[in-house]
């Protein structure tokens, strides 16, 4: 065989290695009742934050934060995130929580936030000028 076929095999292998390794890293949305069946591993959850239920003392320990969050279900789980709560997390729309279920309570890794649409308020005011219109 030549060198450059060799290199091209090589090439080859490898990039089907690293698509394998990505493959075994890839986590759908969860429910909170499916999570529960998948003790131990890694998920993604899409839920609401549970009003007044942050539990969070920045002063005391500023790397653990706690709060109940509720899927689309109505499903709900106390979650803990072992970092700094998320400035303005009460006013999101959905939090895309990314960890794994231990004993009952969702241990958070990361949280996204879906903020509120900041566009809202034109669409609203867009709809009542053209019923005005019409």
């Amino acid at each position: 065989m030549k060198k450059t076929e060799i290199i091209i095999l090589v090439l080859i292998a490898v990039s089907i290695a690293v698509l394998v390794s990505f493959m075994g890293n890839l986590t759908t949305y969860e429910t909170i009742a499916s999570a529960k069946q998948k003790d131990g591993k890694a998920v993604k959850l899409v839920v609401k934050l549970q009003p007044n239920s942050i539990e969070y003392d920045a002063i005391k320990n500023p790397n653990y934060l706690k709060f109940t969050a509720v899927d689309t279900l109505g499903n709900t789980v106390k979650v803990v995130y072992h970092d700094a709560k998320p400035t303005d997390m009460e006013k999101s729309e959905r939090i895309v929580l990314n960890g794994k279920m231990q004993g009952g309570e969702f241990e958070c890794k990361s949280i996204l936030m879906k903020c509120p649409s900041k566009y809202k308020d034109d669409l609203d005011a867009a709809s009542k000028r053209m019923e005005q219109k019409g």
